[in-house]
């Protein structure tokens, strides 16, 4: 199967990915070889289904936001390049990447993109704010029934109270950063890829 991954996979593609999202040559390949082991239709793409089948997303409470966050809206499929710019968010900053160069557009993994995609997990509507029906059913995800509704009211209750500044009864993705400011989201939105 890694034979497969290197021949389908052209040199020029490579080094676009690599450029796009900060991964090494050895990541691409290794990735892409998870990724043609995933493409059960053999078909180039990745289904929702086939994310389904990776355990560790199976057994997620936020297993469905996060495959979803793979699909462009209203797409079913997703190609190896979308499928590298959605992991390329949980890449490590490295201490080179660090250096602000705004001729540079900012890396996929960078700390206000990591907080974006994070976001978009609890904006279920997709209208750039969190509302607190939305943050209860994330909360309501993330925790089943080990919590009565009254008390997961009360956190999205308090939650929307300590983050919304502006009044609107809402988290804002400004208001979202705010309250994340002092968290280390660049650790814990991490996954290490073999290098």
């Amino acid at each position: 199967m890694g034979s497969r991954a290197s021949t389908l996979l052209r040199e020029e593609e490579i080094e676009e990915i690599k450029k796009e999202t900060g991964f090494s040559h050895s990541q691409i390949t290794r990735l892409y070889s998870r990724f043609t082991s995933l493409d059960k239709g053999e078909n180039g793409t990745l289904s929702r289904e086939d994310f389904q089948r990776i355990p560790e997303l199976a057994i997620n409470p936020l297993g469905d936001r996060i495959i979803n966050a793979f699909f462009p809206e209203g797409e079913d499929q997703v190609n190896f390049r979308g499928f590298m710019r959605t992991l390329a968010h949980f890449r490590p900053i490295e201490d080179n990447e660090k250096s602000k160069n705004a001729a540079v557009s900012e890396p996929l993994n960078s700390r206000t993109n990591k907080l974006l995609f994070a976001f978009q997990l609890y904006d279920l509507d997709r209208d750039d704010k969190i509302s607190r029906d939305e943050l209860l059913q994330v909360l309501r995800m993330m925790v089943g029934v080990n919590i009565s509704d009254e008390q997961l009211g009360s956190i999205a209750d308090r939650t929307i109270q300590e983050a919304d500044t502006n009044g609107d009864n809402s988290i804002s993705f400004n208001e979202f950063i705010k309250v994340l400011e002092k968290v280390d989201v660049e650790q814990k939105m991490s996954i290490r890829f073999l290098h």
